[in-house]
């Protein structure tokens, strides 16, 4: 299955409302919280629990939830104190203070014996999902957060609960937020968390009683390793060259047929039953002594030649990879007119369309189609700043793929698939081992195996997004340098046996940490 992921903040506390109305307490779902919090950092970081945890807490509910694990910890005996950036406000973060007090658990409201603290744990329970980066922190909320920075430079651990203090969930951009090893966050999974995966650590979405409130929050979904499992279609015992689907590539111009066997390479590690490249003549050699599995072909030259050799035979296309700039659009128009089945543009595809969206729209019509940029070449096609494309990462795509009514692959961390309905998955998986020349032509290869295979370009999408970014970690979660493409496509057939992985309530998702660490 899918988890509902909330793109603002106001989604986030509408489900929370939601539950409340339908009658249950919001200091029940507070209590919830903190206590499934306290048990997971308990687990977690064993040796720093007993070396003692400070709980830095802010005036809101983020404050409450953070009152309620101190309390928690300090019921099994794990040392814990209380320091308050801000004073608790919000009634429910003013009674859990007054329990945790009453339990006996230490505070104290110097923010300067933060600095010196003997703990090496410090958990930002600050502020929630209400700030925006419209302002820059300020106060005791930004002095507090500094020190905390400052003690995990020198080593502490630090975990956020519900998204690390300065990281505005919705957009993802933060103003000064720490580097946490842990983030909890709870009932529903903030977009802004998943594209800010460096500040965050790992990310873990904890149960607490949303249920049917969370999933009426939003039509966004993240997916998992679960959904993956159920949506990726099977093959069949009796399956044939034919039923497994034949796919047809695209580019290859001089120089740069690597890219297209990269995309063959991917496309035949992905269950496509056949393959068939269209390169420059200049490239046919290098493709076919490098993957003979593949068919090969020059481009064609005509219409009735393209007709006749892709157009009849192909069940999908994929068409970018290494296509270059010279004669681009020309190809790209004859394959679409040609051609009226799903597609798949990539790379060189989408940028002889730089700022004429309307042109490439009307060359796709209403078939299936998959475009996968990455920042540049949507900035390029949409005809705007990169910059802007970035900031507005959740919502750009699905303006892209309402004006082309094709589905619409935005690279990144996370990578977002757009359908023309309005609907989006968010795929969070991946390391920077991606980050290098040659992985959108992987991609492409999935993506366009799984489209003649599925027939739809969102789920195509997703489950191709999905499959590279899990074949990325398998060949090493956080160390980058040393490994290249070939050992991604070595590690994809163990993708498409991919088990569910076993439940652990209250934990309804886990997202790992990305990059290196020092």
């Amino acid at each position: 299955m899918t988890m509902p992921v909330v793109t603002s903040a106001r989604q986030a506390a509408d489900a929370d409302a939601s539950a409340i109305a339908a009658g249950t307490p919001s200091r029940a779902l507070m209590q919830r919280a903190g206590a499934a919090a306290a048990a997971e950092i308990s687990t977690r970081f064993p040796d720093e629990a007993s070396r003692g945890i400070v709980v830095v807490t802010g005036a809101g509910n983020n404050g409450g939830d953070g009152w309620v694990i101190a309390r928690a910890l300090h019921a099994v005996g794990i040392p814990v104190r209380v320091v308050e950036a801000v004073a608790a406000k919000s009634p429910d973060a003013v009674a859990e203070r007054a329990l945790a007090v009453e339990d006996g658990v230490p505070f104290d409201t110097d923010l300067d014996a933060l600095f010196s603290a003997p703990e090496m744990l410090f958990i930002d329970a600050i502020l929630g999902t209400g700030l925006t980066t419209d302002e820059p922190l300020r106060g005791n909320v930004a002095k507090a957060v500094v020190t905390i920075t400052a003690r995990q430079r020198r080593g502490a651990t630090v975990v956020a609960i519900d998204v690390p203090t300065g990281v505005d969930a919705t957009v993802g951009m933060h103003v000064g937020a720490p580097h946490c090893a842990l983030t909890i966050t709870f009932g529903t999974m903030k977009q802004g968390l998943t594209s800010t995966r460096e500040l965050c650590g790992d990310i873990i979405l904890i149960d607490i009683g949303l249920g049917i409130h969370a999933e009426r929050a939003s039509t966004s979904r993240l997916a998992t390793a679960s959904w993956f499992r159920e949506t990726l279609p099977p093959i069949a015992a009796d399956a044939h060259k034919g039923t497994r689907k034949k796919v047809a590539i695209i580019g290859g111009a001089s120089g740069m047929a690597g890219a297209v066997i990269l995309a063959a390479r991917a496309a035949l590690k992905s269950g496509a039953g056949m393959v068939k490249c269209a390169v420059a003549p200049e490239s046919l050699l290098a493709l076919q002594e490098a993957e003979p599995a593949a068919l090969s072909a020059a481009w064609p030259t005509d219409d009735a030649s393209f007709d006749e050799h892709i157009a009849k035979w192909a069940d999908a296309i994929l068409i970018g990879p290494g296509l270059g700039r010279e004669n681009a659009r020309a190809i790209v128009e004859r394959a679409l007119r040609s051609f009226t089945g799903p597609v798949v543009l990539d790379a060189d595809a989408l940028n002889a369309f730089a700022g004429d969206v309307d042109a490439l729209a009307a060359l796709i019509g209403d078939r299936e189609a998959l475009i996968t940029p990455h920042p540049a070449e949507f900035a390029r096609l949409v005809g705007r700043d990169v910059d802007d494309v970035l900031y507005e990462r959740f919502e750009a795509p699905l303006a892209l793929a309402s004006q082309l009514s094709a589905s619409v692959l935005f690279k990144g961390v996370p990578t977002i698939v757009a359908s023309p309905t309005a609907e989006m998955i968010i795929v969070a998986e991946g390391t920077p081992i991606l980050a290098t020349g040659g992985a959108g032509d992987v991609l492409g290869g999935i993506a366009v195996t799984l489209l003649a295979q599925t027939s739809s370009a969102q789920t195509a999408g997703a489950l191709a997004a999905f499959a590279h970014g899990r074949a990325a970690a398998a060949v090493s979660a956080r160390q980058v340098r040393g490994y290249t493409l070939d050992d991604v496509l070595a590690a994809l057939p163990a993708v498409w046996s991919l088990d569910s992985p076993p439940s652990r309530a209250p934990i309804l998702a886990e997202l790992p940490a990305v990059g290196e660490t020092s």
